[in-house]
């Protein structure tokens, strides 16, 4: 047995051990896809493990998450830092191999994956990245972007709507840079593949606009590298078909049960004899296994010094693009927006859809490297910055993406552009449509990457268009999100503090919009980054505290006036962003809602739910629990009790 044979095999049993340990996991998959995965890592891909962030690297995602441990024993064997203890703590906790790959938890992973499909979608958004960089910053003889995106996926990932919808993007775009291997072994957790998915995929992919390359024994990786070689002289993206047998060497190869289940020590033994395995104490490797990694790791040290050479020399050339680059690649923003007043300047009434596109206008001014666009929405969610032109295949150098009506994928590929590093995207739909891509933004708040989500026509404020397009639930939903800041603005100014929170945070900012026009108040501004804050007071204490966010202020700001002239103390208090008022002080927020003030409105056009931890037993909510209907919004507001009317009568009762 050759040296890179025996490798294949390492992945396999250590893949197999892990699991056994841990009485838990997947080992049918990494045993499977082994071989495919050695022909990526020790033959076609440029990686360094002494700098896992070199900026040239080729990009390694594994869509099939619950195959965790393939990535891992990669990671070890490979040398990045995984030690045969890490292994044997597989789905420990604290350790640093979880049950699914989660990104800068463990070093090497580019993308936390699991939810099946997403993680093609992020290799999908990560080949943009590279396609979109390099038509910027390459130059004759300096292609210092140059690099691939590979992604291993299965029957799950290929069953799952976002792949259609990511992989259809990627073939009109034709990211040539994007090669994704399928391991199709045809079975998944309830048995063969055909109980539910007989469709010819590759024929399916043709239709993509793919280069289709066919493997009939996935489980050479011999002929997985030769495959390798003919998706890079591709003029489109590759999909490879990996022929392969899910739990290969084991005694249950083949089986639906080798999926989520370990081996069983008999089984595990007996794997180990089937492949040769010269090792009997668990988790031993043979020195020969490391030495033919080792080649691979001296090979990447080898091209990043070549690349390094190589970006000096641009550099001395071209001193401005290598400013530019030092700016796209900086974690921080080139501009102080808090203290630069034409950002905040605004005049008269606006719908905050139509405030947010002049403040991302405003920032394409300010922020170069902003990428983004939206699901077939942007002359109604106003997210086209002017004058940027459009991404394409043939104009990759423009910066408005055209996603298409493919909210899921938007949002997957919006979290592989930011993973990739160099760019900031945003994209944007209508809220009511947050519903599909939910889990792709519930990704961006578990791996921390501060997307902004442009979400317009955010309430029955919607109107004529009626409840299958008015969202109700959706902000009690999203406010639900650990790590997910949502941002619901009274005005112009509010918008603006939204886009400051989401350019320069570490969570994704949900920029919640109306579609109708809102004043703009006078004390407004970037006050409102702390989440809620006094927009308009009463002399002393207040008898009463109305509260709300977005459009619904306006209805508290007429109810102050109203209280006012019965003799009633009224203070309104701006709401955009639970989240960003938790974070702060307890004597900040006492001073704002103090304690002693158990009379208390909070009025917004959605679910009430979440809204009783600020207005207490003694208060009330002036919300909507149940869907809208289809009439002008002035009529539904005053339908639904959202007047000043009605909260200046509400605040009365509470008061008592």
């Amino acid at each position: 047995m050759n040296k890179e044979q025996m490798v294949v095999n390492a992945i396999r049993i250590l893949s197999a051990e892990a699991v056994q340990k841990a009485k838990s996991g997947h080992p049918g998959m990494p045993m499977g896809a082994a071989a495919m995965a050695y022909a990526v890592w020790g033959r076609a891909m440029t990686h360094n493990p002494a700098d896992p962030k070199f900026v040239n690297r080729d990009r390694f995602v594994l869509s099939s998450g619950h195959g965790s441990m393939l990535l891992y024993s990669l990671l070890h064997l490979f040398g990045y830092g995984l030690t045969i203890d890490d292994l044997k703590s597989f789905r420990q906790f604290g350790s640093k191999t979880p049950g699914h790959p989660e990104y800068k938890h463990t070093v090497g992973v580019e993308t936390t994956t699991g939810p099946l499909g997403q993680g093609i979608a992020n290799a999908v958004g990560m080949a943009m990245a590279e396609k979109h960089l390099a038509a910027k910053f390459n130059r004759e003889g300096f292609n210092v972007v140059d690099h691939y995106t590979y992604c291993i996926l299965g029957d799950g990932c290929m069953m799952e709507g976002i792949s259609h919808e990511a992989c259809s993007l990627a073939g009109t775009l034709k990211l040539n840079k994007l090669i994704a291997l399928y391991d199709d072994n045809e079975i998944s957790i309830e048995g063969n593949t055909d109980i539910a998915f007989r469709e010819d995929v590759p024929a399916r992919f043709r239709a993509y606009g793919w280069n289709v390359i066919d493997v009939n024994n996935g489980n050479c990786f011999e002929e997985v590298a030769a495959a390798l070689k003919l998706a890079k002289d591709s003029d489109k993206p590759s999909l490879i078909v990996c022929h392969t047998a899910i739990g290969y060497g084991s005694p249950k190869a083949g089986q639906a049960s080798v999926h989520g289940e370990p081996l069983g020590e008999e089984n595990l033994a007996a794997t180990k004899k089937n492949l040769g395995w010269p090792e009997t104490e668990p988790f031993a490797v043979p020195a020969c296994v490391y030495e033919q990694t080792g080649e691979a790791a001296r090979r990447g040290a080898e091209a990043q010094k070549e690349w390094n050479d190589l970006f000096a020399k641009y550099a001395k050339k071209y001193p401005e693009l290598k400013k530019e680059w030092d700016v796209w690649f900086s974690d921080e923003i080139p501009v102080d927006l808090l203290n630069d007043e034409a950002f905040w300047a605004f005049e008269g009434k606006s719908a905050t859809r139509n405030s947010s596109g002049v403040v991302l206008n405003r920032l394409a001014e300010r922020v170069p490297n902003l990428f983004g666009g939206s699901a077939d929405l942007a002359p109604s969610n106003k997210s086209n910055m002017k004058g940027k032109g459009d991404f394409s295949a043939e104009t990759p150098e423009g910066d408005n993406i055209h996603f298409g009506v493919r909210e899921h994928a938007m949002a997957a590929i919006c979290n592989g552009i930011r993973l990739h590093g160099g760019l900031r995207p945003y994209c944007a739909t209508f809220f009511v449509f947050s519903d599909y891509m939910k889990n792709a933004m519930r990704m961006s708040a578990i791996m921390g990457l501060n997307v902004p989500y442009i979400l317009t026509h955010d309430s029955i404020g919607v109107g004529e268009d009626g409840p299958t397009h008015q969202p109700i639930e959706h902000l009690a939903g999203l406010r639900a999100v650990p790590g997910l800041t949502v941002f619901r603005p009274a005005d112009s100014k509010e918008v603006a503090a939204g886009w400051v929170a989401a350019m320069t945070g570490d969570a994704p900012v949900a920029l919640v919009l109306t579609r109708q026009d809102l004043p703009l108040y006078e004390k407004s501004g970037p006050e409102a980054l702390k989440g809620g804050y006094v927009l308009s007071d009463c002399e002393g204490t207040p008898d009463v505290l109305l509260m709300a966010s977005g459009s619904e202020v306006e209805q508290c700001m007429s109810a102050q006036e109203l209280l006012k002239a019965e003799g009633v103390k009224a203070r309104v208090i701006s709401m955009p962003s639970f989240e960003l008022f938790e974070a702060q002080s307890d004597e900040y927020k006492e001073s704002v809602m103090p304690k002693a003030v158990r009379a208390r409105v909070a009025v917004e056009a959605a679910a009430t739910f979440g809204w009783h931890k600020y207005v207490g037993l003694d208060g009330a909510v002036i919300g909507l629990d149940r869907f809208g209907a289809s009439a002008p919004y002035k009529i539904l507001f005053q339908e639904f009790g959202f007047t000043a009317e009605n909260v200046a009568a509400t605040a009365k009762k509470v008061i008592g």
